[in-house]
């Protein structure tokens, strides 16, 4: 997705065409994580059956590029997308919209552990 932040207001902070280029706080990546992705992607994203996939093996998420990676966590993915094999929605923002581009950059930092 050469789409650093599709879609949304250009006023919204939220949505601002950032592109990433610099590393996110895995710390505090870990943090938000914990409480906003965990219920869906389950603890250290290990999944959860019929909600999240697993991102320890995301081919997905390994093969996009941090902004691109952004971008796809700005907008989420509906239930009846193609690529959705849950058929569960993943909201964007991961359904807290007060996150920031910064707070969704260091959520990449922290996923960017999980594999391997």
């Amino acid at each position: 997705m050469a789409l650093a932040a599709c879609g949304g207001d250009p006023g919204d902070p939220g949505t601002t065409g950032t592109v990433v280029t610099g590393s996110g706080d895995r710390g505090r990546g870990q943090e938000i994580f914990d409480s906003t992705c965990i219920t869906c992607h389950g603890p250290g994203g290990i999944g959860r059956a019929g909600l999240g996939k697993p991102l320890t093996t995301s081919t997905f998420a390994a093969g996009l590029t941090d902004s691109e990676l952004l971008a796809f966590l700005d907008v989420g993915r509906p239930a009846d997308d193609p690529l959705n094999t849950t058929g569960v929605v993943m909201p964007p923002r991961g359904g807290n919209p007060a996150l920031t581009d910064a707070d969704l950059i260091d959520v990449i930092a922290y996923v960017r552990t999980l594999a391997g």
